[in-house]
C-alpha cells in the first residue's frame, strides 16, 4: 500500500500570490489523511483529486457489509479513472515527443495516465509539497516517472518557457486559483495551435450565483467556484479559442449518488447533489486552442 510521505512537520513556503491561493495551499498542505483519494489509489496507483461522470453498476448497493464497502470503492474508482477518458480522448493523436503541462496535478493519478498512454512528457505543477514527494514516491515505486515529472509550482507562476507546451490540462483544480491569472499563464507556456482541456464544476450564472449550496461546497474545499461566464470570458482573454463545449452536469449526478453510500463519505455529498440537481453547479468540459499571436 502506499504510503503518504512529506518533508516533515514545518509548513512549506507559500506559493500562493492572492488570498484565495494563500487559503487553498494552507488547506491542501494541512490535510495528509485524506482516505477517500488515498484509499482509492492504493488499488492501483492511480491517486486521484477529483470527481467522476456516468453511471455506475447499482446492483452493488444490494451487498451487505464490509463487501458492500470493498465494492462500493472500487466501482467509484473506476469511475474516477474513466473520468480521465475525457480528457485522454480530447488529447487527440499525442506524439511521445509532446509536452504536456497537468495545472493541479495532485498525487499524479492524471499525470500518470497521461503519460501511460501516450508516452509523452507530462510536467504536474503543483503548490502542495507533500503531494509532489508522493506523486513522485508513486512514480518511483510503479517505474512510471521515466517521461512524467512534478514540480512545485503554482499552476499560475510555472517554471516552464514560454511556448513550450503541446498540451495544458487541467482536471477539477481552477476552482484554487484566480481563474484569469492560469489562462494567462496556460496561454503563455502553449505553442500556438496548442491545446488546453479544462475539465471543472463552475456556478451556473443563469441559475443561481452565491447560492447557498455554493457556499457551503466552497467551505468545504476551501475553494472559490467560478461562474460559468467567467470561464468563457477568462478564455477569449486569453487567446484560447473553445474547439468543443460539453455539459456533462446529469452525468455526474450518480457518482454522487455511490459515494453517499461509502464510509468514507465526507458529508459534502448532499450539497453536490443539491447543485447539480438544480442546475446552480454545472460540470463543464473545455476544450480550447490557443491562437497564433498576432
Amino acid at each position: 500500500m502506499m504510503t503518504n510521505t512529506s518533508a516533515g512537520p514545518s509548513s512549506p513556503a507559500s506559493l500562493a500570490t492572492s488570498l484565495l491561493e494563500s487559503r487553498s495551499q494552507a488547506d491542501w498542505d494541512a490535510k495528509r489523511n485524506d482516505p477517500i483519494n488515498i484509499q482509492l489509489g492504493d488499488l492501483d496507483g492511480y491517486y486521484h483529486h477529483h470527481f467522476a461522470v456516468t453511471g455506475f453498476n447499482r446492483g452493488i448497493l444490494e451487498t451487505q457489509g464490509d463487501e458492500l464497502e470493498a465494492l462500493i470503492l472500487k466501482e467509484m474508482h473506476r469511475l474516477e479513472n474513466e473520468q480521465v477518458s475525457i480528457i485522454l480522448d480530447a488529447m487527440g493523436d499525442v506524439s511521445p515527443e509532446a509536452s504536456v503541462m497537468d495545472a493541479g496535478s495532485g498525487r499524479g493519478g492524471t499525470s500518470y495516465m497521461i503519460g501511460n498512454r501516450f508516452g509523452c512528457h507530462v510536467h504536474g505543477v503543483n503548490f502542495c509539497e507533500h503531494h509532489v514527494e508522493f506523486a513522485r514516491d508513486v512514480g518511483r515505486e510503479r517505474g512510471w516517472d521515466e517521461r512524467v515529472r512534478f514540480h512545485l509550482a503554482n499552476m499560475i507562476a510555472t517554471p516552464f518557457d514560454g511556448q513550450s507546451m503541446d498540451f495544458v490540462v487541467s482536471n477539477e483544480t481552477t476552482m484554487y486559483v484566480e481563474l484569469h491569472e492560469a489562462f494567462r499563464e496556460f496561454a503563455r507556456v502553449l505553442r500556438p495551435g496548442g491545446r488546453y482541456i479544462g475539465v471543472t464544476w463552475c456556478a451556473n450564472d443563469q441559475v443561481a450565483w452565491k447560492s447557498p449550496v455554493i457556499e457551503t461546497i466552497n467551505s468545504h474545499y476551501v475553494c472559490e467556484i467560478h461562474p460559468r461566464a467567467v470561464y468563457f470570458k477568462a478564455l477569449a482573454d486569453n487567446g484560447l479559442v473553445p474547439l468543443k463545449v460539453a455539459n456533462l452536469t446529469a452525468d455526474t449526478i450518480p457518482y454522487w449518488e455511490l459515494r453517499s453510500h461509502s464510509r468514507l463519505a465526507t458529508g459534502i455529498e448532499k450539497a453536490f447533489l443539491e447543485a447539480h440537481s438544480t442546475n446552480a453547479l454545472n460540470y463543464i468540459v473545455f476544450v480550447a486552442e490557443r491562437a497564433p499571436k498576432g
